[in-house]
């Protein structure tokens, strides 16, 4: 793709997540896009997201709506508001609920699409709807609730721990 991703747009001091920070050498590295009015990242779950023998882990399906979810979030913030991505202060946004429903085993070996689009927008908190999908079918959907980030949780000026490089 040629557009940046949401989280390409994150500041530096707030790209560390471990399922979709970019400077985060460690983690998954998520890639969110707006197509239309709903979302989508594509992750490509290696061997070792494994459950049983064939399957990927439930816990990395469920990172994959967290993040996509609050990536979603953000976006649309600066949408609504009618901002640029990456303008300033930063819009970003944090997980205060998410429900995820297993629907089917997700087989690895495939690209696994993840989908969202928003429910709703009250203030700072945004409501979006996901699903992961393999070889076009889906295997898991969830909800997450995503508030704007607390102001003590922001830039701070040692926000990257040595031991994560």
């Amino acid at each position: 793709m040629t557009q940046m991703a949401f989280q390409d747009y994150y500041p530096d001091d707030l790209a560390w997540c471990y399922g979709c920070g970019r400077l985060n050498p460690h983690g998954h590295r998520l890639k969110s896009y707006w197509d239309g009015d709903e979302t989508v990242a594509v992750f490509h779950p290696q061997p070792y997201h494994i459950a049983i023998p064939g399957y990927v882990y439930g816990g990395l399906i469920a990172s994959l709506i967290d993040c996509h979810g609050t990536g979603t979030a953000a976006a649309a913030a600066y949408r609504a508001a009618g901002r640029e991505m990456g303008s300033t202060p930063a819009l970003r946004f944090v997980t205060a609920s998410l429900h995820v429903d297993y629907t089917r085993p997700t087989p690895l070996g495939v690209p696994l699409e993840v989908g969202a689009r928003v429910k709703a927008i009250e203030g700072r908190k945004v409501i979006v709807v996901a699903t992961v999908s393999a070889a076009g079918e889906v295997t898991a959907q969830g909800e997450v609730v995503a508030v704007q980030m607390p102001e003590h949780m922001g830039p701070m000026s040692d926000a990257v721990p040595p031991q994560i490089l």
